[in-house]
């Protein structure tokens, strides 16, 4: 008989607060959860609770907004990259159907090198609708934020590159929480759509709140479907394309997708934090995964996102 998958629990404050013992084993652990896996579950981390339940009822009352008012707040620069993308906007790469799903960004709103950088960040929008939005989903970013950095920091020491090395490229780093509605699904969507069709994150790794209804699945390293099961306490760590190139596909790109519910009256939220670099970082592979030879070319990561976005239908020739 088989042997069950599942994903791998870990706790990250033990990683913070443990034994030098905790953090090697957490490190081991981290390394072959996302080989295997490709993704690992956080049991524990310092994401304050109440402001990720704070984060999802601002959500829920944004989403119920009427469509115009919501229409508002489309970004018309950076591929969507800040505020309102509308129901159907994106879909899969080579994907003919659009995901079910509508959305709202907020990026990083402080920069170190703001003259460097400030070119490539849109401005945050803000809902004015919605009180207490904006203060809430900065605090929640902040927190993914220093989540996903110690566990870099962690992912580092399994890769054996210098502390500064994932520090280094996510300072002023363009990562965005992606709030996401799910909703019930109509009578009138495509056949073949689903909530989200099969597909790989662009940036290093997804840091996701636990989601508030099942459906999310991952695309096993044996090619079956395996379902992701976590609480709202908890967060979700996902591998993805940039992370892949840099380690030659030592860690490989998870391929992922939210398939429909069987009550299609039922509404789902979720809020992953895309972990991306910031726009110097050229993407190239580490030593210590160039094997027999690098499979990639080195690019820029503000290229290669690029590229992806206009995969994804958020971007057309580049804009």
């Amino acid at each position: 008989m088989d042997a069950i998958r599942k994903v791998p629990e870990l706790s990250l404050m033990s990683f913070l607060n443990g034994t030098n013992n905790d953090k090697v084993k957490f490190t081991n652990e981290l390394f072959r959860g996302l080989k295997d896996y490709g993704f690992i579950i956080l049991v524990d981390h310092p994401v304050d609770h109440k402001t990720t339940q704070r984060a999802y009822d601002l959500a829920h009352e944004f989403f119920h907004l009427p469509v115009e008012t919501k229409k508002k707040y489309i970004c018309k620069e950076g591929g969507g990259q800040r505020g309102y993308t509308a129901f159907g906007v994106e879909h899969a790469k080579d994907s003919k159907y659009p995901d079910l799903k509508e959305f709202w960004h907020v990026g990083r709103e402080t920069l170190v090198n703001e003259d460097k950088f400030r070119k490539f960040f849109p401005e945050n929008l803000w809902p004015t609708e919605i009180a207490e939005f904006k203060d809430t989903m900065l605090k929640l970013y902040n927190g993914m934020d220093m989540t996903s950095m110690v566990v870099l920091d962690s992912l580092g020491l399994a890769l054996d590159v210098p502390q500064t090395y994932f520090r280094s490229m996510l300072q002023d780093g363009n990562s965005i929480i992606r709030a996401i509605h799910y909703p019930p699904l109509s009578a009138d969507a495509p056949k073949n759509a689903v909530r989200a069709a099969a597909h790989e994150d662009i940036n290093l790794i997804t840091v996701m709140v636990g989601a508030t209804s099942a459906g999310l699945e991952l695309l096993d390293r044996d090619g079956k479907w395996l379902p992701v099961m976590c609480n709202e306490k908890q967060l979700v760590v996902d591998s993805g394309d940039m992370l892949s190139r840099i380690t030659n596909d030592v860690i490989p790109a998870t391929t992922h997708r939210v398939v429909n519910p069987d009550d299609a009256s039922k509404n789902r939220y979720s809020m992953p934090f895309f972990t991306h670099p910031n726009p110097d970082t050229v993407l190239s592979c580490i030593p210590s995964c160039r094997g027999t030879g690098e499979k990639y070319e080195a690019i820029n990561s503000n290229d290669w996102l690029k590229i992806r976005l206009e995969e994804i239908g958020l971007t057309k020739n580049g804009k």
